[in-house]
């Protein structure tokens, strides 16, 4: 009789092209993936997968039963999601985190799945949204809270709500208390997170779009070096409001209003679709409900 794990081994197998992959995906070896695979072929009778150089393709004895094998897998991730209590969901999430979320709402929706399901635990890295979107793609990452979305096929991207642009800066660079011209600002250097990034290159653009010579911008992907260089006046921080809220209640730092105005910040809880991705799909949707509820509202931005 197959089992369901021999069913999700030749799943993952089939998706990813690679037993050592799959083996990495499932968190078992190698050789037990092709003792899997070798027991099911022996099952059904014929070749269920061929390797070709470094990627494994499917046979078309392979093609039919990893239809059967998703419509499987998928019946029993709803069946577990409908009847499991809640405490005995079980597992180990590497989650990729952007470092506004870290400062922002994350220590919440830690607190909020270790009180509801006490047996996951989470293997999580701190990176900027290339690297966290490239760790999705090739399986390194099970499931991130990123500048999304992935828009790739096979992936969900749940919105989560907006962080709008802020401008902060030291009373000591003494910027006027009204409105602050983008050639005001550009009198001055600014700091915000790296080139890679998407709103590096709106910034970029928005004094571009004034008519104003882009100033000198530092970057960094750590927020705590950002804020303590626009603290000592090195230059004024572009970053949400959010996380300036000590420094600002310190008056270290004062929110500028600027004239020059920038898109939100928009972040996704994306995770590849999977039949047997129960935990991953319920940890999104956590997410979701605990960014909402940090941010005020009960939709999404």
């Amino acid at each position: 009789m197959v089992e369901f794990r021999s069913l999700e081994v030749f799943y993952w197998v089939a998706s990813l092209r690679s037993f050592g992959r799959a083996a990495e995906r499932l968190y078992t070896t190698q050789p037990a993936v092709s003792q899997r695979i070798a027991a099911l072929e022996e099952e059904f009778g014929g070749r269920l997968l061929e390797r070709s150089g470094r990627s494994t393709v499917l046979t078309p004895k392979g093609r039919l039963l990893l239809e059967h094998a998703e419509r499987l897998l998928r019946l029993r991730t709803e069946m577990i999601q409908a009847v499991a209590a809640p405490a005995t969901v079980s597992g180990l999430v590497r989650l990729g985190v952007a470092e506004t979320i870290v400062q922002t709402w994350l220590p919440a929706f830690i607190e909020r799945v270790s009180r509801a399901h006490p047996a996951v635990t989470f293997d999580i890295e701190v990176d900027v949204t290339p690297r966290m979107r490239t760790g999705l793609l090739r399986q390194e990452l099970d499931l991130a809270f990123l500048m999304g979305p992935v828009g790739e096929p096979g992936f969900v991207d749940h919105p989560l709500p907006v962080f709008p642009h802020a401008f902060g800066a030291s009373p000591a660079l003494r910027l006027p208390e009204g409105r602050v011209t983008a050639e005001a600002l550009a009198r001055h250097a600014l700091v915000t997170y790296p080139r890679s990034t998407v709103i590096y290159q709106q910034l970029q653009q928005a004094f571009r779009d004034q008519g104003v010579i882009v100033p000198r911008i530092h970057v960094s992907s750590s927020i705590a070096t950002i804020i303590r260089m626009a603290v000592d006046g090195i230059g004024i921080s572009v970053l949400p409001a959010d996380v300036m809220r000590p420094e600002l209640a310190r008056g270290e730092l004062r929110l500028i209003k600027a004239e020059m105005t920038l898109p939100p910040i928009r972040f996704t809880a994306s995770h590849r679709m999977a039949p047997d991705d129960t935990l991953v799909s319920m940890l999104a949707q956590i997410a979701v409900e605990v960014a909402r509820s940090h941010a005020g509202t009960d939709k999404p931005g």
